[in-house]
């Protein structure tokens, strides 16, 4: 009698697909909330990623479009309020960006949607927990990134010039 070896299904088949989310958030104020978010044990879901930047002025439309392109699911821009940026500006250029990379993505076919952006203070944790849920929710029902699929192809087929270069003297 021959016994056959159970089938094996893997934890990523069993489980459903969850949303990919970047935040970027700046350092005095929605770094601060997230931060504070965490010192007061409020959970918010895991599957986002924060990227902790000087300021949100500092986010350029290249970093946005790269990350899209990459497959992430969607992304959180995250600064100072109104008025309130410690670099003067920044959070108004984020915002004139964002804006700008909001009509792209619908433009392409991605979706609007999976771009937001918010003003926060440092004391705001719990509206930081909001807007990180109402992202996650947004993009969980608008489904995966249409590029997702073509970013995981571009991977496995890139060509011999996107490979690194190895210099003469390091073999």
């Amino acid at each position: 009698m021959t016994q056959t070896a159970p089938v094996k299904t893997s934890a990523a088949s069993t489980q459903t697909w969850e949303p990919e989310i970047i935040a970027f958030c700046c350092n005095y104020c929605a770094y601060a909330a997230a931060d504070l978010a965490g010192a007061k044990r409020m959970q918010y879901p895991p599957n986002v990623r924060i990227i902790h930047t000087p300021c949100t002025g500092k986010v350029e439309m290249e970093h946005l479009l790269a990350a899209f392109e990459k497959g992430v699911d969607g992304i959180l821009i995250a600064g100072c309020l109104e008025g309130g940026c410690h670099f003067q500006e920044g959070n108004l250029r984020a915002r004139k960006r964002s804006d700008r990379i909001r009509q792209i993505l619908d433009d392409i076919g991605v979706g609007a949607q999976r771009l937001q952006m918010v003003n926060l203070s440092a004391a705001m944790a719990p509206t930081f927990v909001e807007r990180v849920q109402e992202i996650v929710q947004t993009v969980r029902a608008l489904g995966p990134n249409p590029l997702k699929a073509s970013a995981a192809v571009g991977a496995r087929h890139a060509s011999p010039s996107d490979q690194p270069v190895e210099s003469a003297g390091t073999r």
